[in-house]
């Protein structure tokens, strides 16, 4: 696991550090989900939530206020309560609370059921677990998606990101969707940001939650420092 920060731009501080998947020597994502099927998928998503904790708390995760983002499958999950059990255990042997974790899925991924996935949100609710919509914008069904499905955290595509500091219309779409999540109490997080002109402009808009190179690389089994402040 590869660790990357979500900074809280008011306060120049770590809200959140996202577990990234990594090979066994730091070598990218893609060079381990490019091995995921359908036989082991189940086991996979199990071990990147084991893996993430621990690394994390091997890191040294405990010693901040910050919460820890793991990346599910929903496709992975038969049965909600089921196949949280793991998880809770291992945050328990690591005394790691479970209301500091968050669990991201990407709008991106193929949904076998909405029934489903809305099962598995209510359940990681009621648990205390946070839950974010990865990469909002880029898939199919956008506001669809958003309307049906109460998550706790929105992660704007890095895609709607790039260049708004020169785009009215990126702007006009970033404006629009941070009255939307204050309307829902739902926060609002921009990701795949790389330039301070991008920075500042999304804190300009009213994101207070950013994600990006400008702020952080991520750290293989380590939790970098943030290198710039707007």
């Amino acid at each position: 696991m590869a660790f990357q920060p979500i900074v809280d731009v008011e306060t120049s501080t770590t809200f959140a550090y996202e577990a990234l998947v990594r090979g066994p020597e730091g070598q990218g994502a893609m060079s381990v989900l490019g091995q995921v099927t359908e036989a082991n998928r189940y086991g996979f998503d199990q071990a990147c939530r084991v893996k993430a904790i621990e690394t994390a708390m091997a890191a040294g995760i405990a010693d901040t206020d910050a919460r820890l983002s793991i990346n599910f499958l929903p496709n992975a999950v038969y049965s909600p309560v089921a196949c949280i059990q793991l998880t809770l255990r291992t945050a328990e042997r690591y005394a790691f609370p479970p209301e500091r974790l968050i669990f991201e899925f990407t709008e991106n991924e193929q949904m076998a059921s909405p029934d489903h996935l809305e099962a598995i949100i209510a359940t990681y609710r009621d648990i205390g677990f946070a839950v974010a919509v990865d990469d909002f914008g880029a898939g199919h069904s956008g506001l669809d998606l958003f309307a049906r499905f109460p998550t706790d955290l929105v992660k704007l595509d890095r895609e709607l990101v790039r260049g708004i500091d020169t785009d009215r219309r990126r702007q006009a779409v970033a404006r629009a969707l941070v009255g939307l999540c204050a309307d829902l109490d739902t926060v609002l997080i921009a990701e795949g940001i790389e330039t301070l002109e991008e920075g500042r402009a999304l804190r300009d808009l009213g994101i207070r939650y950013h994600q990006g190179f400008l702020y952080a690389r991520p750290g293989f089994e380590s939790l970098p420092e943030i290198a710039v402040a707007l």
